[in-house]
């Protein structure tokens, strides 16, 4: 009786072992993941960049009006 609890013990370990070395793969497009890594690097820049110091001005807002040309 000793050698049937002692095999089917071992059998159980077996197949607890087996069953845990099952992988599952998930593959991510490599476009979709660059675009969301790049989206969090600049959401994290602009949170360590105190407001409204260092930003570059927006594109097509100049910072100031041209000085006027005088007129002839």
């Amino acid at each position: 009786m000793g050698t049937t609890v002692l095999r089917t013990t071992l059998l159980l370990a077996l197949a607890g072992i087996v069953s845990a070395c099952v992988t599952i793969n998930i593959y991510f497009p490599a476009a979709a993941a660059e675009k969301a890594a790049d989206k969090i690097i600049e959401e994290v820049w602009q949170l360590k960049k105190p407001q409204g110091q260092g930003q570059p001005p927006q594109k097509g807002a100049p910072d100031s009006a041209p000085p006027a040309q005088p007129q002839k």
